[in-house]
């Protein structure tokens, strides 16, 4: 009822200001018809007074009776302007057009040109499809993970790898979206390629901190994509070949400037080279992932649209007949706009997601096959209600129903037992509001409050123990089950939110912020890459939500007509109820979870500083972050604080792109960071024979991995094409320009002092050795050759 009767209330606020009209709008591409997100709709006699558009175009704000002219302003296209006479409530749309840029005005930004300073927003990154496309790529394959991982407060899983840490937190925290629709496993290949195929890709945009209320579920970082619609104007094709794969897009429209299409494909074809090999051996491996993905969108009116997309993807993995391993995504969103007047917009989605992987294994004596996954049911309400030019409210609600497949082994006479690990159920729910309200030119707050629910429901059978005892099969007492819907454990709590800016002036601000998440699902895993296998737990009896809170503060300064952006964060994080595992436990086989891991707290704090260059034949970024991550958790380390895994001291990462002509663009990329704490044995004892490495189980992650560090360059060259409806290009890349031999891994074995061909695994005492540390690495200089093209 409280949340009914401040709808109402808002609502009679608005009539108080019935002495202004509203103008309202969209806000779309001339040539195609797509949303431009974020685009400025202002009063040029007074350009405080106006309202970007929100992820549809949409906008809305209001101004006395009178004669105004308007301007539409996104940066890389004309500005419009259009006069009016205001008497009444006035919908007016803008159709912009890409600007044609010389060399000396060329755009990489997708923001207007001082929200870095203007905006509320702050630990935000927005990254613009055409700068992530021409950043230099493993193997040319462009990615939008690995571009994110690029950002100060953003590091690598490893070398080549999509997952990602974000100010300390783990990978499972961070939540990615597509569509609004959860990927739970963004990679390819084992982490070397992420599933988003960036032809299909309209905006990308991430959350490190200042959170809005809106999001919720995951307690580090949001990553927030937005897939294209497709072009109601004309027919398109495009595509690329490229190194390993190739990709075809095709859009268009269904009925001309009312709806349109979208559907792009991506394949790598390495399996086509193994099978031209000699060796039978090889040419029976499979080696290969694909992508699909598909939008379409209609106007049923001036009110009214809906939308539905979708992102299909698989890996396949095999070596003969003798083992295969698949895993893949797949989302479907459906969503209906609707605008019940020009101040209250709605957009309904209905969300489908399901991530899943499998094994076969045909080894003689021991065939078996596993399957594992999960999948989530999303309903979502989400409100915009431009109350009046210093307030925009949003507010909503969102349910989710999610089903665990832990493992379902089936093995015949095998030295495996078939096993069939119970599914979880839950329930969770959330409502929210968040107000952004402007005190005048300076300051502007964005305060918001989330309430999030989880029930973890039946059927199930849940072990009992001794009160006050560790959850360990010593101090078993029996089981309690529960039927079919039936509620096992109950979590919930409120989680608010407010981001402050201080304007100083127009080039200069002042911003800090505190967010609250609750995050009750979470990986439990030995690695820290993000593997298929990883296995995705719900809070439960025994394994509590995790609580995060941070805090962070920060200076941002714009030189020269905003060409230049400078900007200085600090923050502050800390955790409850983190997991993780007790030494030497195994979590995939393991029906009783709770067995193997325990919880206590997390804490994380640094520094980003960022200059960035937006206009001009130079264009880029240089990022600095400086950080420190640790743990403390009963039963690990013997109880004192410990390094994460993923931390890293320092990360820097230089970013430039340089347009030599109309025709010729270079780009590359410098990155170095601290190598991950890791734990190293701290000696070796001898088994039967057998020298085996020793690891004390009192301390954690207390060596470091060998520092990282890396340059790439790659080389766009737009090709002369006879026809104008014909445009192509080549771009030729170099991963690892001087060839550092970055370390994957590194093992630790014994060596015998006088025999150079010693075998540790051999029978027998094992006398005079010294010890040796052997670094792998994966990658060392790869060329690669991309040929793009588009058809008008």
């Amino acid at each position: 009822m409280k949340n009914l009767s401040l709808i109402f209330l808002l609502f009679c606020v608005s009539e108080l200001h019935a002495q202004n009209y509203v103008i309202s709008g969209y806000v779309r591409e001339a040539s195609s018809g797509e949303a431009l997100i974020g685009a400025t709709v202002v009063n040029t006699e007074n350009p405080s007074i106006g309202q970007a558009a929100n992820v549809y175009g949409y906008y809305s704000f209001e101004l006395p009776k009178g004669v105004y002219t308007l301007r539409a302003s996104y940066v890389g296209y004309q500005t419009k302007t259009v006069e009016i006479n205001l008497n009444s409530n006035q919908s007016i749309n803008f159709d912009l057009k890409e600007e044609s840029t010389n060399l000396e005005e060329v755009v990489v930004s997708a923001r207007r040109k001082d929200e870095n300073v203007s905006s509320v927003k702050m630990s935000t990154e927005n990254l613009k499809i055409e700068k992530i496309k021409s950043i230099p790529a493993l193997f040319g394959e462009v990615d939008v993970i690995k571009s994110i991982q690029l950002l100060p407060g953003v590091s690598s899983a490893g070398e080549g790898t999509t997952g990602m840490f974000v100010r300390g937190g783990s990978s499972d925290q961070n939540l990615i979206l597509l569509d609004e629709a959860t990927v739970y496993n963004a990679s390819h290949l084992l982490g070397f390629f992420s599933v988003f195929n960036p032809d299909a890709i309209k905006n990308v945009e991430i959350y490190k901190g200042g959170i809005p209320a809106r999001y919720g579920g995951r307690i580090s970082s949001i990553l927030d994509i937005q897939m294209r619609e497709g072009n109601n104007k004309q027919y398109q094709a495009s595509g690329g070949i490229g190194s390993i794969s190739s990709r075809f897009t095709v859009e268009g429209p269904i009925v001309k400037d009312e709806s349109s299409f979208l559907v792009s494909g991506r394949r790598t074809y390495a399996d086509v080279f193994l099978g031209l090999s000699n060796n039978e051996d090889i040419r029976d491996n499979t080696l290969y992932f694909y992508d699909l993905n598909a939008k379409m969108n209609y106007k049923l009116s001036e009110k009214d649209k809906i939308y539905a997309s979708g992102y299909f993807g698989r890996d396949k993995l095999g070596f003969q007949d003798l083992f295969g391993f698949d895993w893949g995504n797949a989302t479907f969103s459906a969503r209906w706009n609707h605008l019940f007047n020009e101040k209250l917009f709605l957009n309904t989605t209905a969300l489908f997601s399901d991530f899943n992987y499998g094994f076969d294994v045909a080894v003689p004596g021991f065939e078996y096959t596993w399957t594992s996954g999960l999948k989530e049911y999303n309903l979502k309400l989400d409100f915009d209600y431009f109350l009046n030019n210093q307030n925009t409210i949003k507010f909503g609600v969102n349910s989710i129903y999610h089903i665990f497949s832990p493992v379902d082994i089936v093995s015949d006479n095998t030295a495996l037992d078939s096993l069939d690990v119970a599914k979880d159920y839950a329930f969770e729910n959330a409502i929210y509001f968040s107000n952004q309200q402007d005190f005048g030119e300076k300051l502007s707050i964005e305060y918001g409050l989330r309430y999030s629910s989880f029930a973890r429901i039946g059927r199930d059978t849940i072990t009992l123990y001794e009160e006050g005892q560790p959850y360990r099969p010593e101090n078993e007492i029996g089981t309690e089950a529960y039927g079919s819907g039936e509620l096992i454990k109950h979590y919930h709590g409120l989680e608010p939110r407010i981001g402050i800016r201080y304007l100083i002036n127009s080039r200069n601000s002042i911003k800090v912020s505190y967010n609250r998440m609750r995050q009750y699902l979470q990986v439990a895993t030995n690695a820290t890459a993000g593997f298929p296998t990883d296995r995705w737990i719900p809070a439960d009896s025994y394994i509590k939500p995790i609580i995060g809170d941070q805090v962070a503060a920060g200076y941002f300064k714009n030189l020269n007509e905003n060409a230049w952006e400078l900007s200085v964060e600090t923050y502050y994080k800390w955790l409850q109820n983190v997991v993780d595992f007790l030494p030497g436990e195994d979590i995939l086989l393991n029906d009783k979870i709770e067995n193997a891991v325990a919880s206590g707290k997390a804490w994380a704090y640094g520094a980003e500083f960022l200059i960035r260059k937006n206009v001009g034949k130079t264009t880029g970024w240089l990022g600095y972050t400086l950080s420190r991550t640790q743990r403390q958790i009963d039963g690990v380390a013997n109880g004192n604080p410990y390094l994460a895994r993923y931390d890293k001291t320092h990360d820097i990462s230089l970013v430039v792109s340089h347009a030599l002509t109309d025709r010729l663009q270079l780009s590359g990329n410098w990155v170095y960071n601290t190598g991950a704490a890791v734990s190293f044995p701290e000696g070796r004892y001898v088994i039967d024979g057998k020298s085996v490495p020793y690891y004390n189980d009192n301390v954690r992650n207390t060596s470091r991995m060998p520092d990282y560090h890396r340059m790439d360059l790659s080389l766009n060259w737009k090709l002369k094409s006879k026809r104008d409806w014909f445009d192509q290009e080549l771009n030729f890349s170099l991963y690892n320009v001087y060839n550092r031999k970055n370390a994957f891994s590194i093992e630790f074995r014994e060596v015998n002092n006088g025999d150079p061909n010693f075998n540790e695994d051999i029978d027998g005492p094992i006398t005079s050795t010294r010890p040796e540390s052997v670094k792998t690495a994966l990658f060392g200089i790869i060329p690669s050759i991309t040929y793009n093209f588009k058809i008008n």
